[in-house]
């Protein structure tokens, strides 16, 4: 799907367009191969650039085609996705491309929060299209915004699905604690590429920043370095919480081993006495008329002695 904006330079109204114009912001998400060769036909740059941006594996990086003056911003950015029909928080990769002076390009695999909030403010004047490096920076600055309410998402199910292991605890409960374990450790890898990408953009080298774009970015750096030390924090609370719920399970384990032992000890006791006194040799009392409700007591007295002497050294317990 490709979507086209333009800033009205006379009323700064941003408004959607089906014309290839210089100045246009190009939305692409999940485009097809059509689409592809139609936009490097028109704007006369490599079909690598939207490829790369295209690829689950691409890490956070920058790419610079001097031949085209064109440059290609790679970031992570949080998304939501399912496995084994849970939704699980992860990261795709998010491409911008700024094509000499004249467009701006963004692609994705599939629609993610950061353009979709462009979108939206589109018409409040915060997408101006002609001005590249500023679309740029919004997008790093709303990106480390969005990484930092998702991680408190991620908090907040962690505290949830804490309460419900303490009431029960199932596989389901430690398997979504699990899935969030993985994805803080998504978002810190994520985060620390982004930082680079945003580190080396601030060097001014890359694309040409203005004083109030430089604030913007640095901005951006702050809210990123806060949601890699939030992520960090969480990750360590949530691998400490992991670790004593190991604990829990395996004390849980030795305990139900130590009473079913416990219980097979007792149970034994009549079951070795009765198979002595049903063997066919001469035996005590095989001849009293009382015999068999001798053994039968004399089997339960010892399994009682027995079950105190267990429950007094704590073996039932």
């Amino acid at each position: 799907m490709i979507k086209m904006y333009k800033t009205q330079v006379e009323t700064s109204n941003t408004i959607e367009t089906k014309e290839f114009e210089k100045g246009n912001w190009i939305n692409m998400v999940s485009p097809t191969e059509e689409e592809i060769k139609l936009v490097c036909k028109k704007l006369k740059i490599e079909e690598h650039f939207i490829r790369d941006s295209l690829d689950y594996e691409e890490k956070a990086r920058i790419d610079y085609e001097e031949d085209d003056d064109t440059t290609l911003f790679i970031v992570d950015v949080p998304i939501m996705e399912k496995e084994n029909n849970e939704e699980i928080h992860s990261t795709m990769p998010l491409g911008m491309i700024v094509v000499r002076d004249d467009y701006f390009i963004t692609v994705s695999i599939k629609p993610n929060k950061i353009i979709s909030e462009l979108e939206k403010n589109k018409t409040k004047n915060m997408v101006i299209t002609y001005k590249k490096s500023r679309i740029l920076l919004q997008i790093f600055y709303k990106n480390a915004q969005i990484y930092l309410s998702e991680l408190k998402k991620i908090n907040r199910e962690k505290e949830k699905t804490e309460k419900e292991l303490n009431n029960s605890m199932k596989n389901k409960e430690l398997l979504k604690m699990l899935a969030l374990e993985k994805s803080l450790v998504y978002f810190t890898t994520s985060l620390k590429s982004n930082e680079v990408v945003m580190e080396k953009t601030l060097k001014g080298k890359v694309i040409k920043l203005y004083e109030e774009d430089e604030d913007i970015l640095e901005d951006a750096i702050i809210e990123n370095k806060q949601a890699m030390e939030m992520a960090k924090i969480y990750s360590d609370i949530l691998s400490g919480t992991m670790d004593t719920y190991a604990s829990i399970i395996s004390n849980n384990l030795n305990i139900v081993m130590k009473v079913l032992t416990t219980i097979t000890i007792i149970l034994s006791i009549p079951t070795i006495i009765g198979s002595y006194w049903g063997m066919n040799v001469p035996v005590p009392f095989s001849d009293n008329s009382y015999g068999f409700y001798i053994v039968i007591g004399v089997s339960l007295l010892i399994a009682i002695i027995t079950y105190l002497i267990f429950k007094k050294r704590n073996m039932l317990s």
